[in-house]
């Protein structure tokens, strides 16, 4: 005679078994927190850097690695970025300049490679983020370089050009722009406010469905709405971060012209901070040069590239303000220059160039 099947657990019972679960995990947390103490000590007395960044993608990888399941690993990457991040803030909170208010998509960056723990600075503009890392203010920051829909984000590669910081990592967000404002409806905007690139990538939208509304530009979509709390008739586009940040209402959800808007940002700071990272296998370097205006200069800086089996993923140009017409190149290339082929490249490329710069050599976003 078969015996009756157990009967499932009640859901107190499993509530009972989560609790105790969640007091595990905590002990265990806090163990690890304490460890993480003792190694920023010995970080202190060595003079090594605090955060590294090819650490934490490290330690993710393994965990992934030996994931059973059932949580995906994109959840148990964020679940141990955060991790690390409240553990490293007991070391040393690392301080992070970004385009603010509070809400904007760079600090939404900031967070997915930080974590939730650093402390963040809030910055009008790309130059106080450029200036604060540079100044030491801030350790790292966060600056947008380019979007899926309207290309490079020139101030930012303006700024590349004369600061000492590098590029020690990048972070691709999927951008989705809501339209924000005190009343939960289309009726009666007058105004939309937002950073130029968000309103550029929202203009077919605002074209049909607000024709008559002033598209006025300000420093963020962040700012753009906290702006919109000072008037019913202003609305913002903005994250949906920004909308609970500011207590806005979404009168229209994801209105960006292009459905899979991506926005990239790089991590940048002060090579004495943390130096290029070790090779990854999937890596990025950037770099900005300028070549004597003569016919062919161009064509030359190719060269070095097809010759040495080294692909290009990025080529632009911006004026040098020389009056002169003459440009800056700025190049992105796949490989690290610790590669050999990389390095010949970057060797026979320089000597073709009357202006060289690095930007930075970093593991590519997934």
């Amino acid at each position: 005679m078969t015996q009756p099947a157990p009967p499932s657990p009640s859901l107190s019972d499993l509530r009972v078994q989560i609790d105790a679960i969640d007091l595990q995990l905590l002990t265990l947390l806090n163990n690890r927190a304490l460890v993480a103490e003792k190694v920023g000590e010995v970080k202190k007395r060595e003079g090594t850097a605090f955060f590294r960044p090819d650490r934490v993608a490290q330690v993710i990888d393994t965990i992934q690695q030996v994931n059973p399941g059932p949580l995906k690993n994109a959840h148990v990457a964020a679940i141990w970025r955060e991790i690390m991040s409240a553990c490293l803030a007991l070391e040393a909170p690392q301080r992070v300049a970004v385009l603010g208010p509070a809400g904007t998509f760079c600090e939404q960056a900031a967070i997915e490679f930080f974590g939730g723990a650093a402390d963040l600075i809030y910055c009008a503009n790309f130059d106080e983020v450029f200036h604060a890392t540079a100044a030491g203010s801030a350790q790292y920051g966060v600056v947008g370089v380019e979007n899926s829909t309207e290309g490079m984000v020139t101030r930012s590669l303006d700024l590349f050009l004369h600061s000492p910081t590098h590029v020690i990592g990048e972070v691709t967000l999927l951008v989705r722009h809501n339209l924000l404002r005190l009343e939960n409806s289309l009726e009666g905007i007058e105004v939309v406010l937002a950073h130029p690139l968000a309103l550029a990538q929202c203009q077919a939208w605002l074209s049909k469905h607000l024709p008559h509304a002033e598209r006025r530009p300000v420093s963020s979509n962040a700012e753009g709405a906290r702006l919109a709390t000072t008037n019913p008739a202003w609305a913002g586009l903005a994250s949906e971060r920004a909308a609970t940040q500011f207590g806005l209402h979404i009168a229209a959800h994801a209105i960006q012209d292009d459905a899979y808007n991506r926005t990239r940002f790089a991590i940048i700071c002060l090579p004495q901070t943390v130096g290029t990272p070790p090779p990854s296998g999937n890596d990025c370097t950037s770099l900005v040069v300028s070549v004597p205006n003569r016919p062919g200069a161009v064509h030359d800086l190719l060269v070095p590239l097809k010759t040495h089996g080294v692909s290009m993923t990025r080529f632009e140009s911006r004026p040098a303000r020389t009056g002169q017409w003459e440009y800056y190149f700025y190049i992105d290339i796949q490989g690290h220059p610790s590669q050999p082929n990389v390095a010949s490249a970057l060797k026979e490329l320089q000597r073709l160039c009357a202006f060289y710069k690095v930007l930075g050599t970093y593991p590519v976003a997934e």
